[in-house]
């Protein structure tokens, strides 16, 4: 097949929007962003591959686009090659078919490629200053490569055996993405994906490839743990000390240092009385057997989030029976594409077609982000304010509850255990992978009887009945809210932070700094992930953007520490409450991981994307105490 067939067979099942935007960067022609080729929007999270246009009208996109990727291809030079901002918005308008408000210009160049979020330039390292990063997951990676490029001397500590973090941990059946993997990926490492929500496998491959591509493994020290870092005020330096695989303590220091721990560990048990005493076999899920078999087991599964939505529905046929234990129930999304394949023609137009690329990313960007963040507000004025928040929120409770009874079918007696009460988004959003259908399965109960308490090979609820198993499996995820918990970090003023924040109540200007903490970064911070939905990765970039930048200015400036200001701090923690107050994660009927006991939002940000790159996009040494290199203060 010759490159003309495989990019004209690629044209013919490519998404609308998509190569509308392809279309009017490589011909400069404006027509494709009005009627009649102005695509409608979209329902759900659905990539609308069609635009809602009729069959003549795509017919017409297709034969127009195939040509202009085929002379730009044939070495026409884009008519449009960085279209300014306001283009820009505009455009991403037409390609959604909704307002996109204008202060996205910058946003979108960047998610496009066109201001580049990796460094580009190398930095003057003065002798023996040194980076360390601590952990080497999705955040740690991102880091490192940055580093990398800078040509900055650094090294990165990471306890598991290999690269990926998170994604190295959880083998549980199943598990994988519920954010489109085109999106949950770095903006500088474009991937070959085999389907539209891969399983954990091949995520994971993805960040070994990374670290391959960027050359950034040979940094890393793997089966590494850092057993604390102590800020020495007098070196203008961090002192670690860290235990090798063969049980050796070592001492480290370096200027900066960045930590990537995560806060997806450790995981997280249940409360529950004889919970240990479980007479069968009881395995969490970021811990799953090597080779552990569910086949012709009874299995009780304490938790309905998240990871227990992808494990259920991928073991239901393998057990004699499945009873899954719900403390209250989740709002889920339509998952179109679950399963789904990329087709082969389009990985090849990915690949081939950069622009195709970066627009399909960068719509994935608006409907998984910040498209829906204005029903996330409470209006003092809505009349149901027991249900949804706003008349937004109201229409998307709808549409949820019209999806669930459709799955459901005749098994309307689920409804009241299944609908929450709640309004949508109270709790983290889920994407359906089949839990309705399987909760259809004879073999699959579902029990919202609270757990009392566990008695040799069952589980007891308060309305007293006994249910038996062979194996026990706790979904319960981790403990987010106990940041930074895999090693003590000891402030300029001889502090804990752990003391500073205690158990659950975590703060940090911009999710990033700490106040007594100085030349440390945070990544995947308090106040950080992005509640109304999307990805991390990109926050993380923007995270690891400012930190570079900091790093250049120290560098530049010849400064030994730089330290948040307290009052720069907790104005901003302020401002992160009081918006949360007015957001749906604070309504009376909702109770999640999000809030500590105290009821304050501590895990997800109030703020859209698109205002987290504002505050990021620049460093500003007036929220810092700066400390002239080889001058530390006086004790």
């Amino acid at each position: 097949m010759t490159d003309r067939d495989r990019i004209a067979e690629a044209v013919a099942i490519a998404n609308i929007p998509t190569l509308l935007m392809v279309l009017v960067q490589m011909t400069g022609d404006r027509k494709w962003l009005q009627d009649p080729y102005r695509p409608r929007r979209g329902r759900g999270v659905d990539d609308n591959d069609t635009g809602g246009l009729g069959e003549d009208l795509q017919q017409e996109i297709r034969a127009a686009a195939l040509e202009a990727i085929l002379a730009w291809k044939a070495g026409r030079p884009l008519a449009l090659p960085e279209p300014g901002e306001a283009e820009l918005v505009e455009m991403l308008s037409a390609a959604m078919g909704e307002r996109v408000p204008p202060e996205y210009g910058e946003f979108t160049a960047a998610q496009l490629g066109q201001k580049a979020m990796l460094w580009d330039r190398k930095i003057p390292v003065p002798e023996g200053f040194k980076v360390i990063v601590i952990g080497a997951g999705a955040s740690g990676l991102c880091a490192a490569v940055n580093l990398k490029a800078a040509g900055m001397p650094f090294e990165v500590f990471e306890r598991r055996e290999t690269v990926g973090g998170v994604w190295q941990d959880n083998r549980y059946p199943g598990a994988g993405v519920d954010t489109p993997n085109h999106l949950y990926s770095f903006s500088f490492a474009p991937y070959d994906w085999s389907q539209y929500f891969v399983l954990r496998d091949e995520l994971h491959d993805y960040f070994e490839e990374v670290a391959d591509r960027f050359d950034v493994r040979s940094h890393i020290r793997f089966n590494t743990d850092v057993i604390s870092a102590t800020y020495d005020g007098a070196g203008q330096c961090w002192r670690l000390r860290v235990r090798t695989a063969d049980g050796r303590e070592e001492t480290h220091s370096a200027n900066v240092l960045i930590s990537a721990a995560g806060i997806f560990n450790p995981p997280a048990f249940p409360d529950i009385p004889g919970l240990r005493d479980f007479r069968g076999e009881m395995w969490h899920s970021a811990e799953w057997p090597e080779g552990g078999s569910v086949a012709g087991k009874r299995v009780l599964m304490i938790g309905n989030g998240a990871t227990a939505m992808q494990i259920g529905p991928e073991i239901q046929h393998q057990v004699e029976c499945l009873t899954i234990f719900q403390r209250s129930p989740h709002w889920a999304s339509p998952f179109e594409q679950f399963r789904k394949p990329v087709p082969e023609p389009l990985r090849y137009l990915f690949n081939e077609v950069p622009l195709y690329r970066n627009w399909y990313r960068m719509r994935l960007g608006w409907t998984y982000n910040d498209r829906v963040y204005d029903a996330l507000h409470k209006d003092p004025e809505w009349q149901h304010p027991e249900r949804s928040l706003n008349a937004a929120n109201d229409g998307h409770r709808a549409y949820f509850t019209d999806y669930i009874k459709r799955e459901l079918g005749d098994r309307t007696d689920l409804l009241d255990k299944v609908l929450p009460t709640y309004p949508p988004f109270g709790k983290r959003l889920l994407m359906d992978n089949g839990w309705y259908r399987m909760l259809r399965n004879p073999r699959v109960s579902l029990v919202d009887s609270p757990i009392e308490r566990v008695a040799g090979d069952a589980v007891v609820t308060r309305d007293g009945e006994r249910h038996r198993g062979d194996l026990l499996l706790i979904a319960t995820g981790f403990n987010v809210l106990q940041f930074l918990s895999t090693y003590d970090l000891v402030g300029r003023s001889g502090r804990n932070l752990r003391d500073i924040w205690g158990d659950e109540d975590a703060s940090a200007y911009l999710g990033t700094v700490v106040p007594d903490f100085p030349n440390f970064f945070t990544l995947y911070g308090p106040n950080l992930q992005p509640g109304h939905g999307g990805s991390f990765i990109f926050v993380a970039e923007m995270q690891v953007r400012y930190a570079m930048q900091m790093i250049d200015t120290m560098v530049r400036e010849g400064l030994g520490a730089v330290e948040c200001r307290r009052e720069v701090h907790d104005r901003y923690i302020a401002q992160v409450d009081a918006i949360h107050e007015n957001m749906v994660w604070t309504h009376p009927g909702t109770s999640s991981y999000y809030r500590n006991s105290k009821g304050r939002v501590v895990v997800n940000s109030p703020y859209r994307n698109v205002d987290f790159f504002e505050m990021t996009k620049a460093v500003d040494l007036g929220d810092y105490l700066v400390e002239p290199r080889g001058r530390p203060q006086a004790a």
